[in-house]
């Protein structure tokens, strides 16, 4: 999930890298013109597309808070942030891609998250109640089969995958990003795979922390943010983490993240330990693109597997990228997710094409 937290017949989005001169093009299309993607939407005093949303819970009323940026009445993409408990944030990079390309998108800070009520009850972190908040924001900001795409970053796709299952009939597209859809092969692919990645001694301490369950200690962090974090969260040097997912994971919901995921990004031992919805794929039929990277936290062959299972999908696996590949393969990234939007909805899309 976020830090501080899919070939022979296998549908599959190409991930080739753009054609010369290495850039999405930047140019406005004559469909969206930019005078229309700015069109004020608003009545009244201008306030940047922000809009609380009061929604109802088994403990009361809360506010949560959404921001919509641009206009367009057929593509509006709902950002599900990851974490679980990090912050929509980390979701900016999409400014400098979706306008250009005329794509409405929505930041939305789920419940405990960001500039959104705190509750401060672990009682209320809970995936279905979770899926009923979404359907609660959904009803607010109008969004229907005919505009509304979901899409799920992480925790946040196992929400937005959670959400389909009951409601996809409101979905116009699903976009799960760097998620499988079964939690305990995405512990048992960090405990197979990913650890014997590391070297040899850190992970004799590592797991010499872990047994004591010393997860407060900062040595755990010292030791998981350059031999895990680095190479399978976000492929940068610490030091050049983007700002934005800095200032997103700083604001992790710590008893959000611990209670549905467990102390790290290193396997998981919350409550969504054992969800699997592996064998309910077959059911989504709205068209779906898995995305995922190459040094994922997640097994990409299972992202592969996502898109394939599903009645109508593509798959998006980024070579160069890892958990956050919207920030270390984002010409990849960004390329394949635009084709996707575009191709749903100019009625092109096909299950299995190459975007």
């Amino acid at each position: 999930m976020a830090a501080a937290l899919l070939l022979s017949a296998t549908p599959f989005t190409s991930c080739n890298q753009p054609k010369s001169p290495g850039e999405i093009d930047t140019t406005t299309p004559a469909s969206n013109p930019v005078a229309s993607y700015f069109a004020p939407t608003e009545t009244g005093v201008q306030d940047g597309g922000v809009r609380v949303v009061p929604i109802t819970t088994p403990k009361g009323k809360f506010n949560v808070w959404t921001k919509t940026f641009g206009n367009n009445p057929k593509i509006k993409v709902l950002l599900l942030n990851g974490g679980p408990g990090a912050t929509h944030e980390y979701f900016e990079c999409m400014e400098n891609f979706l306008p250009k390309e005329g794509i409405e998108f929505i930041y939305y800070d789920q419940l405990g998250c960001g500039n959104s009520d705190n509750p401060k009850d672990t009682a209320m972190w809970s995936l279905p109640r979770f899926v009923e908040e979404v359907e609660q924001v959904r009803q607010a900001l109008n969004l229907n089969k005919d505009n509304f795409y979901l899409l799920g970053h992480s925790w946040g796709g196992i929400l937005a995958a959670e959400y389909a299952f009951k409601y996809q009939q409101n979905l116009k597209g699903l976009i799960i990003s760097n998620m499988m859809m079964s939690c305990r092969a995405y512990g048992k692919y960090a405990q197979d795979v990913l650890a014997k990645q590391m070297k040899p001694e850190v992970l004799a301490e590592v797991r010499k922390i872990e047994a004591k369950k010393d997860f407060a200690n900062p040595r755990y962090m010292e030791l998981l943010m350059p031999n895990f974090y680095a190479e399978h969260i976000l492929r940068l040097p610490l030091a050049e983490w983007p700002e934005p997912v800095n200032r997103s994971f700083a604001k992790m919901n710590q008893s959000l993240y611990v209670t549905m995921q467990g102390p790290s990004e290193f396997g998981i031992s919350g409550k969504l330990t054992n969800w699997d919805r592996v064998p309910d794929l077959p059911k989504l039929t709205v068209p779906v693109l898995s995305i995922g990277g190459k040094y994922d936290t997640m097994d990409p062959e299972h992202m592969r597997m996502i898109a394939q299972k599903v009645k109508n999908g593509n798959a998006l696996i980024c070579p160069n990228g890892s958990h956050m590949s919207l920030y270390d393969d984002q010409q990849t990234y960004f390329t394949g997710l635009i084709k996707f939007l575009k191709s749903v909805n100019e009625g092109t899309f096909k299950a299995g094409a190459t975007l």
